[in-house]
């Protein structure tokens, strides 16, 4: 681990944009994701992270794990800008559980990094994360940590003003993008009608230099230069030819673009003590697949033939081949159920219900109208929670449920038609003392079936468990600590799949045999808020017992009958388990100068997150985010107001078998905006906004993208806007 990044704690002065108010929700928010009794989050032990609306937009990405990876312990899966999840301290898709309105996306995303989570944050009014063990009340899914965003289509309260809402508009120069949305809510006596639309259409982006990265191309030198040993005067001319021509991908990532589209609606009653609603929300999006080899296993696989083919032929196909752009449109409609009483009793104090069910189906297209592969997952999920308490002990008991069918057609459908159900029963107690002291734990007992047409069934049974103590002080300090136990079991992908996986060009193996997953983790938690300065750091360890990762390996291949570690030009990549040590944490701290230097309100953060992680046969853990710091300086002028922000990430060198290290990078930020509402009648606030993203056009390579050295992040960004509220 570079623990040379410590020296940074003085620089803790320079926050990320748009900290300064995540800092107060740390302190003064109730998060609504965290089980047991309502709390806000400078209560909780684990760290916890809720971001409003106006930082939403603010750090508004085309993905969900791009616009949250500025945040403290959270990266990405980048795979363009069309796909990417939420990295949580190292821990990715399949660890990390990301729900709407507090339930399941029940989409495709974690069967692969090339497919989009179907919530992006676009039209989200609001997104909680919660690392730890506090997530563990949403089961083994959720070890490293949840993500939860929530679009507010149903409400609990009713608002002040007959008619309110929000708009936003931005364009973006990277690659000549737009982005528009809009949110509106109705009273109607005890009702609340909530409307939402968004749009976003992005062309392919620019990038500072060459697609494939300095290692790679390296390589493929070297192995050309191999190969001109082998070759006639002539062959080396052509090859050498060829060469240069795929080096020139280079300045714009051909195939990056993104189109998308959401609608919601929702109508809600609201009462004294309780509340009703139902919510339905469609999307649709299509977006390329830059670096996707769809005919790279029949092009390995005719090689040789397709070396003695005429230049006339060899052109053509060529031609044909780029033309031949992968891309995926996806569509999904969601229904959202949410229900919730409050009793004036002394046991039964509340109980909220909710239900959503999903229609999610996605095609992979080889070319206009040419369909390769479609993936389909339909199901449902409930969740019924219980608000009680026992003298001074404040907790929920609550019962979930699922059943979801995921199934996937085509070519390149490397795993086969899967049923899962699950079931789980969870409580969390907490009690706090007049003197600052608290514990609080809470136990699951879960049930998951998976249900495989070509495998069979696989019964898993999961106890997960955690415990934790925490003391509060006058002077604002807290300290907290705590342990967990949680058990996961394997996915679909890690159990079934069984074929060439062409985002990744790998030919994956799941493990039918498969055992659960166990992480014992064990968290230490220090804030303390002060008038203007407020300083934290969680320091975590985990245990895992059979933990499943992705690694090199050998299959049984039909067709020759024999053990390969090739097969149809893909090197095999088998699903398998060790145990492994997660150790790292995440340190931030934020402060506040009144009337400073220039005349301006000045407010400073900065956050450094660490994580390092090894298997017990010594190899690493594959894909961890390096050591990587955040700073961002915000002036305020009364209707003006200007940041600069940074971000440094370290060389990830510590890589898993088989992949190439990662050089660091550091990028530089500036936002300006001016407040006009009192210029625009019948408005609450209206902000016009530009920013410069990537001012120095710095190649962004992100380790935990398993893309990362054909898929580089866009260059530099000039993006403005106009976000208002009414």
């Amino acid at each position: 681990m570079p623990y040379k990044y410590l020296m940074g704690l003085p620089l803790l002065a320079l926050p990320v944009h748009a900290q300064v108010s995540e800092a107060e929700l740390r302190a003064d928010t109730v998060i609504v994701t965290s089980p047991g009794p309502e709390r806000v989050a400078g209560e909780l032990i684990s760290n916890v992270t809720a971001i409003t609306r106006e930082d939403i937009v603010s750090d508004l990405q085309g993905t969900l794990g791009d616009t949250l990876a500025s945040q403290p312990g959270v990266s990405t899966t980048y795979f363009g800008a069309g796909a990417s999840r939420p990295v949580l301290r190292g821990l990715g898709s399949e660890r990390v559980l990301v729900l709407t309105n507090g339930l399941g996306v029940i989409d495709a995303s974690s069967a692969s990094p090339d497919h989009q989570v179907s919530t992006d944050g676009i039209d989200a009014d609001r997104i909680e994360i919660l690392r730890g063990p506090a997530a563990l009340a949403y089961g083994g899914q959720a070890i490293g940590g949840v993500v939860n965003v929530i679009d507010g289509l149903v409400v609990r309260e009713l608002p002040d003003e007959t008619v309110t809402g929000q708009l936003f508009g931005a364009y973006n120069s990277v690659n000549e993008g737009s982005e528009i949305g809009g949110r509106a809510n109705f009273l109607l006596g005890d009702f609340v009608l909530s409307l939402s639309a968004t749009q976003r259409d992005f062309d392919d982006y620019e990038i500072p230099g060459f697609a494939e990265s300095s290692r790679v191309r390296a390589l493929e030198e070297e192995e050309h230069d191999h190969e001109d040993e082998d070759h006639d005067e002539e062959d080396h001319d052509e090859d050498e030819h060829e060469h240069e021509e795929e080096e020139e991908i280079r300045d714009l990532l051909e195939n990056s673009f993104l189109e998308s589209n959401t609608f919601g609606a929702g109508l809600s009653w609201v009462g004294d003590s309780g509340y009703f609603g139902i919510a339905v929300r469609q999307q649709e999006a299509d977006y390329g697949l830059p670096g996707h080899s769809h005919e790279h296993g029949e092009e390995e696989h005719d090689h040789e033939e397709e070396e003695d083919h005429e230049d006339e032929d060899h052109d053509e196909e060529e031609h044909e081949h780029e033309e031949e752009n992968a891309f995926i449109g996806l569509e999904q409609t969601r229904v959202d159920i949410q229900a919730g009483w409050s009793f004036n009793h002394d046991v039964i104090r509340a109980i909220d219900a909710r239900f959503s069910s999903s229609d999610y189906t996605h095609a992979e297209y080889e070319g206009p109208g040419e369909i390769g592969t479609q993936y389909f997952n339909e199901g449902y999920e409930g969740r019924i929670e219980i608000d009680h308490a026992l003298g001074d002990i404040e907790g929920t008991a609550g019962l979930q449920f699922s059943d979801t069918d995921f199934n996937a057609v085509g070519e390149e459908a490397f795993i086969t038609a899967t049923q899962s159900n699950s079931l789980g029963l969870f409580i969390f107690e907490a009690r706090e003392y007049t003197n600052g002291f608290g514990w609080e734990g809470g136990l699951r007992l879960e049930e998951v079936e998976r249900d495989n047409v070509t495998f069979g069934s696989r019964d898993f049974t999961m106890l997960s468990g955690s415990f934790g103590i925490h003391r509060h002080w006058d002077n604002g300090l807290f300290l907290g600590a705590q342990v967990s136990v949680a058990e996961r079991a394997p996915n679909e992908s890690e159990l079934f799949a069984n074929g060439a996986h062409l985002a990744t060009d790998q030919y994956e193996v799941g493990n039918p045999d498969t055992d659960v997953e166990r992480g014992t983790n064990f968290e230490f938690t220090a804030r303390w808020l002060g008038e203007n300065l407020s300083l934290g750091a969680n320091i975590f360890a985990t245990n895992f017992n059979d933990f499943i990762y992705l690694t090199p390996g050998v299959a049984f291949h039909e067709e020759d009958g024999e053990f390969e570690d090739v097969i149809d030009g893909f090197p095999v990549f088998v699903f398998d388990q060790e145990d492994a040590d997660f150790f790292g944490g995440e340190i931030y701290g934020a402060y506040h100068l009144e009337d400073g230097p220039l005349g301006a309100h000045w407010d400073f953060e900065g956050s450094l997150d660490l994580v390092n992680a090894e298997l017990d046969n010594g190899q690493n853990v594959p894909y961890l985010p390096p050591a990587t710091f955040n700073g961002d300086v915000t002036a305020e002028w009364g209707m003006v107001d200007a940041s600069l922000g940074f971000s440094h990430a370290a060389d990830q060198d510590d890589t898993g078998a088989g992949i190439l290290e990662t050089d660091g990078y550091t990028v530089f930020n500036l936002s300006a905006g001016l407040d006009v509402a009192e210029f625009v009648p019948g408005v609450n606030s209206a902000r016009l906004f530009v920013q410069a993203r990537n001012i120095t056009d710095e190649e962004v390579r992100y380790a935990t993208s398993v893309l990362k050295d054909q898929v580089p992040a866009p260059g530099r960004n000039v993006r403005f806007g106009i976000s208002s509220r009414f």
